[in-house]
């Protein structure tokens, strides 16, 4: 293995990856003993697709009236990520093993900073 392959890898590697409709979350468990759960919700509005991020950070796109979006499939891509089809028709992300990481890790901030950024834009989570 390269250098350059060795620092793209993750120090950790997920285990499980399940989807429960009931919490509309996706559940994510790695070999270092974390573990996530994703709402749909979040990742959707977080998806790492061109169509949500833009081509620059003046791109992005505030995704409003996401609070009951599921996950109809999980498609592995390659060893690396999964590619979510939410049950609004996105299905353009790539999400990989360290991006859902940083999601996990970030949640509660990444949820903050968007209801408040729907709040600025007079938007609602529910339209």
């Amino acid at each position: 293995m390269s250098a350059d392959a060795q620092v793209l890898e993750p120090p950790w590697w997920p285990v499980e990856l399940r989807y429960r409709r009931a919490d509309r979350a996706m559940y994510v468990a790695y070999d270092d003993g974390a573990n996530y759960a994703l709402p749909a919700e979040l990742l959707r509005v977080e998806s790492p697709s061109a169509e949500v991020q833009g081509h620059s950070p003046a791109d992005r796109k505030l995704v409003p009236g996401k609070r009951n979006v599921g996950i109809k499939a999980i498609e592995t891509v390659g060893n690396y990520a999964v590619r979510l089809v939410f049950d609004d028709g996105h299905d353009t992300g790539i999400f990989t093993w360290r991006f859902l990481r940083e999601v996990g890790e970030r949640q509660n901030e990444l949820m903050a900073r968007y209801v408040a950024a729907l709040a600025k834009a007079g938007l609602s989570r529910d339209r």
